[in-house]
């Protein structure tokens, strides 16, 4: 079966087709159950993990092949200091200890914080996990879903989710990302042959 088989499809039935398969991702059920018992606010599992997942499962390949990690991030600005983060991560440590791949908790809030000194550009402080999303070097990894109280599902994709289902990495210049946009982009060639990396645009085609 082709593992462009979903690619096209109308985004009511890309978005269905893919909660199909983060439900019957046992890893997943039960990272989103664990996260839900630590009631962080404004909650997502982002990224890697998510589409990640979703290559696997196209390409026929192990269900966790090539996830590093898994991200939680939350967005809580009533106290953005590293302590208060520190302490939500080390609870998650207990909570998590049995999830097989290593569960990186970070508050959205306090991104600003320590971004310019990590990657080298300047972040603005971010109003929610869903701003954080938006703003993710790749439009296919803007992804995040999180596990509701009366146990449904909330997806957030601002770009939709055919990249995803096209294995596509499509860059999103929101901020300057391009070495990100790069990099990861050689990392999902070598351990997914089969995704194509769109270039990042050049500075004239954005002011044009």
């Amino acid at each position: 079966m082709s593992h462009l088989r979903f690619s096209g499809l109308p985004a009511q039935e890309q978005q269905d087709i893919f909660l199909d398969i983060i439900r019957n991702s046992p890893l997943l059920k039960d990272v989103l159950s664990r996260a839900q018992q630590l009631n962080l606010p404004d909650w997502y599992i982002v990224s890697g993990a998510l589409y990640n997942l979703v290559w696997n499962v196209l390409t026929g390949r192990p269900e966790t092949h090539a996830i590093k990690d898994i991200d939680l991030f939350y967005y809580d600005a009533s106290d953005i200091s590293y302590e208060a983060e520190d302490r939500i991560i080390k609870t998650g440590d207990g909570v998590f200890s049995a999830v097989p791949l290593p569960v990186e908790i970070r508050n959205q809030a306090r991104v600003h914080l320590w971004y310019e000194k990590h990657f080298g550009l300047v972040c603005p402080p971010l109003r929610s996990s869903e701003n954080s999303i938006d703003r993710f070097a790749s439009k296919t990894h803007a992804v995040g879903i999180r596990l509701e109280q009366d146990g449904s599902l909330k997806l957030y994709a601002p770009f939709g989710l055919d990249d995803i289902f096209s294995l596509r990495m499509t860059p999103n210049p929101v901020a300057d990302n391009r070495e990100t946009h790069h990099v990861k982009g050689l990392r999902a060639q070598k351990n997914w042959p089969e995704v194509t990396v769109v270039p990042w645009p050049e500075m004239t085609a954005l002011n044009s």
